[in-house]
């Protein structure tokens, strides 16, 4: 295997990184206030059709948000292990991670083979 270019993947890491925290960002001004904020403002016509609307959006806007904190922690920790030189190895077996799955996801912790063992369980 030729060795894995760090900086290269350090800088992917850090525009993912950027680009989930304006995501984060972006849901927060779209949603400000709390849900109830958001239906005491609705008129009594179509109340509960309108609150169920509202109350799906947020849920999504939630699990968006939730989803991308994961990846945040994700990115931290593969910059962690470039500070300590285990980025590039599989968490499990030990082995390189290929230049191919880097490049497809940074952050990956597991080797393919180890990854695919995971989705089989």
């Amino acid at each position: 295997m030729t060795a894995i270019d760090t900086e290269l993947f350090r800088q992917k890491l850090l525009e993912e990184r950027r680009r989930v925290l304006a995501s984060i960002d972006y849901l927060h001004q779209e949603n400000p206030g709390s849900i109830g904020d958001e239906t005491e403002e609705m008129s009594l016509d179509n109340h509960l059709a309108e609150t169920a609307t509202a109350t799906l959006d947020r849920e999504i806007d939630y699990t968006l948000e939730g989803n991308a904190h994961g990846i945040l922690s994700a990115i931290d920790s593969a910059l962690a292990r470039m500070d300590d030189g285990t980025y590039g190895l599989c968490q499990r077996c030990g082995g390189p991670i290929g230049q191919e799955r880097l490049e497809a996801i940074p952050w990956a912790t597991l080797c393919i083979d180890d990854k695919r063992k995971d989705e089989r369980s």
